[in-house]
């Protein structure tokens, strides 16, 4: 029986890696070892950065959010209670592009919150 030899799907599998690399600087994208350790670590990053990302865009929310409160006379904490108290079901994300895209909706928003 001929030896098999695992020419063929080796090299797939390197391709694979090292097409991924593309792009990287110095011998992370043409030398194998190096190549498959910053493929490893990039794809542990982007699956951790997945998560924070999600994190960053609410505190960014949250900083537009208590921005625009303060230029009308009110804190985040008060705002937000005041909208809960109102019954408003406006996510952060939606609050934060009223802010900054359609202030007067905004300043409407605000007086709910004030007289609840």
């Amino acid at each position: 029986m001929p030896r098999a030899k695992r020419g063929f799907k080796a090299r797939q599998r390197k391709n694979k890696i090292l097409k991924k690399s593309k792009g990287y600087s110095g011998a992370r994208n043409n030398l194998w070892k190096h190549a498959r350790r910053a493929v490893e670590r990039a794809a542990q990053y982007s699956y951790r950065d997945r998560k924070v990302r999600k994190r960053a865009m609410r505190s960014l929310w949250i900083v537009r959010i208590g921005a625009a409160a303060r230029e009308a006379g009110l804190s985040y904490t008060k705002l937000i209670g005041g909208l809960k108290k109102a019954g408003v079901e406006l996510d952060r994300k939606v609050l934060a592009d009223l802010a900054v895209s359609n202030p007067e909706g905004f300043a409407k928003l605000v007086e709910l919150a004030k007289a609840a």
